[in-house]
């Protein structure tokens, strides 16, 4: 296959690309460069809208994972802005290149999150469930309404859910190491809040899956089928450090240094389930969490 790949110096592009490229497909990353030095690069530029649809022709899939970071630095007016139309705006330029190559990739998986539910409580969250409020799931909607444009043309589309992704390599589980190791971590807020997650391994092997069956279309939780509570996964990345984990951090102190942030990903409730993946047959290698925590640790 050939495969575009926007964001793919991330944490989940690049353990994709590697994945890609070592099962023989040939895959292009697009890069805001203006020349590209290499071969398998390509440029655009996102923020003005333009990307060539020359690069799309003839491509078989385009996987779109561009978007900034969510969780560095508190959201100011500029930052939520930011943030949004790095994912919407983002899309609608990958969207509109889609319909314009004259031989458009049949397959389009574009990143979403599973803040697209809002935070439920211990409601269980399938794809069917509907969307939740707050400024995540105001985004996550608009994100995937951009992406309809696509599949009203007739191209596959799938919106792909991620939830919080453990890996060695980078993100929420890299961020969460230093005070865990020093014997500093404990429970945030009550610690009941739930915490939905996928191992990085497993998240590429479901985007592999989604590349090749084209029965699947529309949105996709990429999540454990095990989704933890605060205070449980607290307590068993404490136990795999060999380190006490039992200093709580209050959520009036999070709020208090994080703002509105702190509740929409530290506090929020989202007990999501990989209803469609558990359908298409979809093997977890890692469905439980100690045995993802280990392998992101070893």
């Amino acid at each position: 296959m050939k495969i575009i790949v926007s964001g793919a110096s991330g944490l989940i592009g690049t353990a994709l690309v590697a994945d890609q490229m070592a099962a023989g497909h040939e895959v292009v990353r697009l890069v805001r460069a203006h020349r590209p030095e290499t071969s398998g690069v390509a440029c655009w530029n996102p923020e003005a809208g333009e990307l060539d649809p020359c690069i799309l022709d003839k491509a078989d899939a385009m996987v779109h994972l561009s978007g900034e970071n969510i969780a560095q630095g508190r959201w100011s007016a500029a930052r939520k802005a930011r943030i949004r139309d790095s994912r919407v705006k983002s899309t609608e330029c990958v969207v509109q290149a889609l319909l314009h190559a004259a031989n458009p990739p049949k397959t389009f998986l574009c990143a979403s999150a599973i803040g697209f539910y809002g935070s439920r409580g211990d409601e269980r969250l399938t794809e069917t469930s509907g969307p939740g409020t707050g400024f995540l799931a105001e985004v996550c909607q608009a994100w995937e309404t951009a992406t309809h444009p696509a599949s009203d043309r007739g191209i596959r589309v799938v919106n792909l859910r991620f939830g919080m992704v453990l890996s060695g390599a980078g993100g929420a589980l890299r961020a969460m190491l230093p005070a865990f190791r020093l014997g500093m971590g404990g429970i945030v807020g009550n610690g009941r809040q739930y915490m939905s997650w996928i191992a990085i391994d497993d998240l590429v092997a479901a985007i592999r899956l989604l590349l090749h069956n084209e029965s699947l279309s529309g949105p996709v939780n990429i999540v454990s089928p095990h989704p933890v509570a605060n205070s449980a996964f607290t307590k068993t990345l404490g136990r795999i450090l060999h380190r006490p984990a039992i200093i709580p951090v209050p959520a009036f102190a999070i709020r208090l240094a994080l703002g509105e942030m702190a509740d929409a990903l530290l506090l929020s409730s989202q007990r999501v389930e990989p209803a469609r993946l558990l359908g298409a047959g979809f093997a977890f290698q890692y469905p439980d969490l100690e045995a993802a925590l280990k392998q992101c640790l070893a």
